[in-house]
């Protein structure tokens, strides 16, 4: 006895002296523990004010069925399933069979329901047995925080994420402004599984993340979401985008990208406007006659013989889509029509034996520069260089119709939009401010990257120009005398690189004849731009069509006329008194054509049907139409001499 009392004061001396530190601290490392208080995420909206993205609390709910009673189970396992049932539509028999056959087999962790938002999970506390807690009722609730988007999967992409899948977009570039920091407090254990705080206040604050405010218009974004979806899928593309920037600033208002799935339905798979550089095609011609327009070496009234329509260079062909050429046109008229051969003959003739000065002014415009937005994965341009292994013999008169160069649909759109104001580059934007609780903490204004690409002649010029492509040239079928626009339509094959086909062949490099990249960019109005606008096509289905001017510009039309209609571009004033000055005006102007027009057939492509028969029965004329709407072909050519009596045949839209 006296050697076991010896024993047990030394291993007291030794717990109490020798190691009590050690024990001590074990004891507290399992009754006392710092519990994390996650800060809230902050939030992303547009600059409306419209909430894009913020944190919502998601629950697993799960079930320990054998902690419950058995008496209870079966009393209230009926309630339960119809709770269950009418929360989540499978029938009431599904329920009980579950729950009975985890009772047997004594299952403490039946999974009832996923991603339960919290308005349920409180209702589900209150369902027959649950209501009972942890202990007695089984009911567990799992908690997560995850991220949420109020307007749907429209500019999914672009918002973006910041998770297990890696950051993109505004929540991928943003991440560090928006995670906030975690605070903590102590809790001590009271009983198995249940710890209560120590102290009334933590021992350190949570700080919330700040909110990002976008410059993204919600509207504008609807808009071109649904204007882009309805002809993506008319013509069963692969894969497109549109994006709408204001001219001024660079704020970008929409943004839309949208993947075909193996099912045909679209989604935004990947941010195209962004990160996929590709060879433009006709767009690029803007640039080519910029340069020789800027150099002066040519006006937009110097005329270019484009022959019949066949070019070569080094033994490789050039053809204009008019079969047969348009011979001999001015350079602007080049530029209308999308003259292939026009456009490189220009800069073949003045650039051929001095092409680094051709490059100077490319890259004078910004086309061989990333935009350098903050959204991660931006594609990088390309523009080859002379005297390198990047350069060929026809790599300049390549260059010239948008072939041989690469670029993102948003780098081309910062071009287009530098011609929109004045020559003034500004980089995109997609964040306005920084707000801690409300608060302002940061501005992002507006970033100038160049003062001046171009002469104010020299812009005036191209813009006149790209007001004639929707007027009269390759854009016509989307002009209207309600708004105006300007731009230009682009056609590009798309190169398929060296592959094996399924018989195992090699098929070398080669461009597509079934494979192509419609494309139109611009602005509106065309007198004094207040946005730009680039719509890119990828792989339209080429039997509905495949040219930028059918497939992108009607794109690029309906988002400038809802625009028109449903945002304010210039103050608009109402007046207390009843004016048709408007009416009155086209009253005269109505019968002044019909004065002028006894003998001569007028234009009639873009009058409504209800007009133009008017005028052609004021004439004498016999009509004959089909469909409704405007006029969109006429039988007798403007000019034209007609007789009383002939007939006209008008196809309306």
């Amino acid at each position: 006895m006296t050697l076991f009392f010896i024993v047990i004061g030394v291993k007291v001396f030794d717990l109490q002296y020798l190691s009590g530190d050690k024990y001590r601290k074990k004891a507290k490392e399992s009754n006392i523990k710092n519990d994390t208080i996650f800060a809230n995420r902050g939030n992303v909206y547009a600059s409306d004010g419209n909430l894009l993205a913020t944190s919502m609390s998601k629950f697993t709910i799960r079930m320990d069925v054998v902690s419950v009673d058995k008496d209870v189970f079966e009393e209230n396992i009926e309630g339960l399933s119809k709770e269950l049932s009418n929360m989540f539509g499978r029938s009431v028999n599904h329920y009980k069979n579950k729950l009975r056959e985890a009772k047997e087999t004594r299952n403490r962790y039946l999974l009832i329901a996923r991603n339960v938002g919290y308005s349920d999970y409180v209702r589900m506390k209150d369902f027959p047995i649950f209501r009972l807690g942890v202990y007695r009722g089984g009911f567990i609730a799992e908690q997560k925080t995850v991220r949420a988007h109020p307007i749907g999967k429209i500019a999914e992409r672009t918002i973006g994420y910041d998770d297990h899948r890696g950051g993109a977009g505004i929540e991928g570039a943003f991440t560090e402004y928006m995670e906030g920091k975690n605070g903590w407090r102590l809790k001590q254990k009271i009983a198995k599984g249940q710890w209560k705080p120590i102290n009334d206040l933590n021992e350190q604050e949570p700080v919330d993340g700040r909110d990002v405010i976008t410059t993204i218009d919600v509207n504008i974004q609807d808009i071109t979401h649904h204007a882009l979806l309805k002809q993506m899928e008319y013509f069963e593309a692969d894969h497109g985008c549109a994006v709408v920037m204001e001219t001024e600033t660079g704020e970008v208002k929409a943004i839309s990208n949208l993947g075909r799935t193996s099912n045909g339905r679209y989604y935004e798979k990947r941010n195209y406007a962004v990160w996929e550089s590709h060879e433009p095609g006709s767009t690029f011609k803007l640039a080519s006659l910029m340069v020789a327009l800027d150099d002066k070496v040519i006006d937009t009234s110097t005329v270019v013989d484009t022959g019949k329509g066949r070019f070569f260079v080094n033994n490789r062909k050039i053809e204009d889509s008019k079969y047969g050429g348009y011979g001999k046109i001015s350079v602007g008229r080049a530029l209308e029509v999308s003259s292939n051969i026009g456009i490189v003959k220009v800069v073949q003739k003045y650039y051929d034996k001095k092409p680094e000065k051709f490059i100077k002014k490319i890259k004078k415009f910004g086309l061989d520069k990333q935009t350098g937005v903050k959204i991660k994965g931006e594609g990088k341009p390309f523009v080859p260089a002379p005297k390198t292994n990047q350069w060929s013999p026809i790599a300049l008169e390549w260059m010239a119709w948008g072939y041989g160069v690469s670029l993102t649909p948003l780098q081309m759109l910062t071009f287009y939009n530098a011609v929109a104001n004045n020559g003034q580059v500004v980089k995109p934007r997609f964040i306005k401010e920084l707000r801690v609780g409300g608060r302002i903490e940061q501005r992002f204004g507006k970033v100038v990257l160049e003062d001046k690409i171009a002469s104010q002649e020299t812009i005036n010029k191209v813009r006149k120009v790209m007001e004639n492509v929707v007027e009269k040239g390759t854009a016509k079928n989307i002009y209207s005398p309600n708004f105006s626009m300007a731009g230009k339509t682009g056609t590009a094959k798309k190169w398929i690189p060296r592959h094996k086909n399924e018989k195992g062949e090699t098929i070398a490099g080669h461009y597509s004849n079934k494979k192509y990249v419609a494309s139109f960019a611009g602005f509106f109005p065309a007198k004094e731009p207040k946005y730009s606008c680039i719509v890119v096509v990828n792989e339209p289905k080429k039997e509905k069509g495949y040219y930028g001017a059918d497939v992108a510009a009607p794109i690029f039309k309906e988002i400038a006329q809802k625009i028109y209609t449903s945002t304010p571009i210039d103050n608009q004033s109402v007046l207390d008194s009843v004016s048709f000055v408007g009416l009155d005006k086209d009253y005269e102007k109505y019968y002044s054509v019909l004065r002028k027009y006894k003998t001569i057939m007028p234009r009639l492509i873009g009058m409504s049907g209800m007009d133009a028969i008017s005028l052609l029965e004021n004439m004498g004329l016999k009509v004959e139409f089909s469909g409704e709407g405007k006029v969109m072909e006429q039988s007798i050519e403007k000019g034209l001499k007609v007789k009383k009596g002939a007939t006209v045949y008008l196809k309306l839209s």
